[in-house]
């Protein structure tokens, strides 16, 4: 899972890039990078990135040094390759044909597979071990068959080259991407795995004579929080195998590619992934987060009727779960209690890529407070239970600060399977819920009492009717022959 955003139009859109990407830095933190472009003569792109959170990467000077009216920007949370090489951060450019600059947020289940086939039929070296690298790669071989050296590309041929990458990639993928001298476009997988949405506005630019002229601005996100802190009007999300293009004129156009039956978007954007101020496929994020609690104090009401727990605090685990912690108070009329003090400068817990540096920041990031939670019944909120590294921590923390009893409850159903699609974790012998019943989980993480919020509940509080929830129910809306692959080259890859 990563954050991707791309602008056209402003005089300054590196700019405009560097602020949004502050926005999706929750969505990465390996890494982060801008690309630009300037029409013109010399080189017309301009690149930086390095490995780090976005105001460790760039200074003023960086971004000023990235001029153009077209520039895309990318925060890494790396599923494919390591987090420390930084051959593998985004954006990636290629320059032939045309010059193609790239950023996408997912995961290739056939990503090994499509190394080989484009090293053995293209003969094309692959220069890291990103599976953007592929999709690149794809789109440029594809572009090149079908554009017949024209100076300037038609939409149908764009098209016909995305059509191609689709048809051959498999996984959860959304792709902003430029074309020098021809503009940005972007676009989703077959499923609509992963978000992309889009926003325009008006903006001012200088002409050729120096006079400023009124055209039009696009802005392409993982959210739309994005799109809203930088003044643009949210047209919508693209759809499922949708493509989006626009010229360097302004022009905009668009059209669904190909679709594989029903839309299958990620649940986990919901529950976890996505800022609580955006709003993905028109569900807000912030609301489906309040039922999320409100379906969870269905069942506990339930549970304390048949006298199996005795809560006396509701306490949030900072920062995704805090807006259910607060309507599931609210229901059962508990009171709420924050405490647990987060270090608001330590990474984001369950996107770290090993299990060291997840347990580590465990125990930097919260400082109980015990005056509250000693000799009390403490009911602790997560949205999810992945591996159980984290959450084991946290109930043996409250424990260490006096609680009486600890009931561990999830705003998301048990996670039982991999995930192929950008999400870390494809093996399933990581996930504490497999092969593990509610009695189980609760002993291996040293609670008195786990409960997760049943499947059902969980569909009708984000509110999605079409969601992929393979991790919870084995259901997987792309072909996964090749997940096993992946999953071992995986492991692998954590190993270096």
């Amino acid at each position: 899972m990563c954050g991707v955003v791309g602008i056209i139009g402003p005089d300054e859109a590196a700019k405009e890039v560097f602020l949004g990407l502050f926005t999706l830095q929750h969505r990465g933190q390996d890494a982060s990078g801008i690309l630009s472009y300037q029409d013109g003569e010399g080189p017309g792109f301009h690149i930086y990135k390095d490995n780090g959170l976005v105001e460790s990467v760039f200074s003023g000077e960086a971004v000023n040094r990235l001029p153009g009216r077209m520039a895309i920007g990318h925060t890494r949370y790396s599923t494919v390759g390591t987090s420390d090489n930084k051959t593998d951060i985004q954006p990636l450019v290629l320059n032939y044909p045309y010059g193609i600059g790239m950023a996408h947020n997912g995961n290739l289940v056939n990503y090994h597979q499509l190394v080989q086939k484009l090293k053995n039929e293209k003969k094309r070296m692959p220069l890291t071990n990103n599976d953007l690298e592929v999709i690149q790669n794809l789109f440029a071989d594809a572009l090149l068959s079908v554009s017949d050296g024209a100076e300037k590309l038609q939409f149908s041929q764009i098209g016909q080259a995305v059509k191609e990458v689709m048809s051959q990639a498999v996984g959860g993928f959304s792709v902003i991407s430029m074309i020098a001298g021809q503009g940005m476009l972007a676009f989703r997988d077959p499923k609509g795995i992963r978000p992309l949405v889009i926003g325009r506005r008006d903006t001012m630019v200088k002409d050729a004579s120096g006079s400023l002229v009124k055209k039009d601005a696009y802005c392409l996100s993982s959210e739309t929080s994005l799109l809203s802190f930088l003044g643009y009007e949210v047209i919508g999300d693209l759809e499922a195998g949708e493509l989006v293009f626009i010229n360097l004129e302004g022009k905009l156009e668009r059209k669904v590619l190909l679709q594989e039956g029903k839309a299958k978007h990620c649940m986990f954007e919901w529950v976890y992934f996505a800022g609580a101020e955006s709003t993905l496929e028109k569900q807000p994020v912030y609301t489906a987060r309040l039922n999320l609690g409100k379906g969870l104090a269905a069942k506990i009401k339930d549970l304390i009727k048949a006298g199996e727990m005795n809560p006396e605090i509701v306490v949030p685990v900072p920062e995704t779960s805090r807006i259910a912690a607060i309507s599931l108070s609210e229901d059962l009329g508990i009171p709420y209690r924050e405490v647990l003090i987060k270090n608001r400068y330590i990474q984001r817990s369950f996107i770290l890529n090993t299990p060291e540096k997840r347990a580590k920041a465990v125990d930097l990031k919260l400082n109980p407070v015990r005056s509250e939670i000693a000799g009390k019944n403490v009911l602790l909120v997560d949205d999810s239970i992945v591996r159980g590294t984290t959450s084991k921590r946290l109930v043996d923390l409250v424990r260490r600060a006096g609680a009486k009893e600890v009931y561990f409850v999830s705003t998301c159903s048990p996670i039982r399977y991999p995930c192929y699609y950008g999400i870390d974790f494809p093996n399933p012998e990581e996930l504490i819920a497999t092969g593990r019943d509610e009695q189980q989980i609760a002993q291996a993480l040293n609670a008195d009492k786990v409960v997760y919020l049943d499947q059902e509940s969980l569909q009708d509080a984000i509110g999605v009717k079409d969601m992929c929830m393979a991790c919870l129910d084995s259901r997987y809306p792309t072909d996964i022959s090749a997940g096993e692959v992946f999953r071992q080259k995986r492991l692998g890859d954590r190993v270096r």
